[in-house]
């Protein structure tokens, strides 16, 4: 099995490489080859930064987002998002300015609004908690790290929230599409087992 770790110089390779070898991942590739992509059985999109920045460096790169809409969209491959990877699948972000997102599951990416006692950006160990009757995430405490959130238009494509000042989306999904805003290869022992059921996930 190829998994196609996308590298768009906005995300945290090395770590997240690392984990999912952790996780029982053999052949993993990562890439800012479309031609890797268009034939990988599983793609992973990580980002840290900012959603604007992360958008344009990927649509930067010629074929890349085409090839990830033939693999994932039209012909059905596993892939998952991690933190503003997971961001991007949104139609858009309004951090700083308004940007277009994939468009993969309707959503608007938004500051985290302020509360009392609670700073932002949201960093550290929280729990994840799952929607009923999703397979993939199991609760647990997972790392966060992020000042925005995605704002799922539907309901039903949140696969699990996190509480802070409020409840937080943890991982968005429909189909063979999801994304976490928690770091797996942060989350120690949490992430590793995540990700090796994502490995193992026949959606």
């Amino acid at each position: 099995m190829t998994l196609a770790l996308i590298d768009y110089g906005a995300g945290n390779l090395h770590s997240v490489h690392n984990a999912l070898k952790a996780a029982g991942a053999v052949d993993v590739r990562v890439t800012a080859d479309p031609d890797i992509v268009a034939h990988a059985d599983r793609v992973v999109l990580p980002g840290v930064g900012a959603f604007a920045h992360c958008m344009a460096a990927l649509s930067g790169i010629d074929g890349m987002i085409a090839a990830m809409e033939q693999r994932v969209r039209a012909q059905g491959i596993p892939f998952l998002g991690i933190c503003v990877g997971m961001q991007l699948l949104a139609d858009e972000g309004v951090e700083h300015k308004s940007t277009r997102g994939l468009g993969w599951i309707p959503g608007t990416v938004r500051a985290i609004a302020p509360a009392t006692g609670l700073k932002i950006p949201h960093m550290g160990w929280n729990d994840a908690v799952p929607s009923d009757g999703v397979p993939l995430i199991e609760r647990g405490e997972a790392y966060f790290l992020h000042g925005y959130h995605f704002d799922a238009a539907d309901a039903k494509d949140v696969l699990a929230t996190t509480d802070h000042g409020g409840a937080l989306v943890a991982a968005v999904g429909r189909d063979n599409i999801m994304g976490v805003q928690f770091h797996p290869e942060k989350s120690q022992a949490y992430g590793i087992y995540f990700l090796k059921r994502f490995l193992e996930w026949k959606p």
